[in-house]
């Protein structure tokens, strides 16, 4: 009966260091750039709701309350004919009355390379006249399965209102 008794806890004991094993976390670092495209021809970026009641001069507070959805390419360099890596996909809505802030809720997809079907989602805010912006990783699919970290964005280039914006990406996962 001992035997049976301490045969078990050792089964037990192996069990539980191989399931820590397996679950051990992994770090990857990612850095890529987003084309957020909202005017021309083929916009990646376009406002599906918004204010109509807005009587003022300033732009920045007629644009407090707008929605955009997005499908921005995203690439390896700066250049919008760079390898295309995937898509940012996901919405966006002006936050704030006293800054250009944008509450984001999207999703990085990846297409192609070692991240190819993989995802991961941010959920936060984003002051995007700070130079650097830090957001929240909440979540992530294939190779980033339960992901978590945090992205810092800076915006690379303006053209009026389209922009070029490097992540650098800290992940945790699975």
């Amino acid at each position: 009966m001992a035997f049976a008794s301490k045969f078990l806890l050792l089964m037990a004991f192996s069990l539980a260091l191989y399931n820590a094993a397996a679950l051990k976390q992994k770090v990857t670092r990612i850095q890529f750039y987003m084309h957020d495209i909202v005017g021309g021809p083929h916009p990646t970026a376009v406002r599906v709701a918004g204010r109509s009641n807005f009587t003022g001069q300033d732009p920045f507070e007629a644009m407090f309350g707008s929605i955009s959805v997005m499908d921005n390419p995203l690439t390896v360099a700066p250049s919008i004919n760079s390898t295309l890596v995937g898509r940012g996909q996901g919405i966006y809505g002006m936050s704030s009355q006293e800054e250009v802030s944008l509450l984001m809720a999207l999703t990085y997809a990846f297409t192609a390379g070692p991240y190819n079907g993989s995802t991961f989602s941010v959920l936060g805010r984003n002051p995007v006249m700070k130079e650097e912006r830090e957001m929240p990783i909440v979540g992530g699919t294939g190779k980033f399965r339960l992901a978590r970290g945090y992205c810092l964005a800076r915006t690379h280039s303006m053209n009026g209102m389209n922009a070029v914006i490097g992540y650098n990406v800290t992940l945790l996962h699975y």
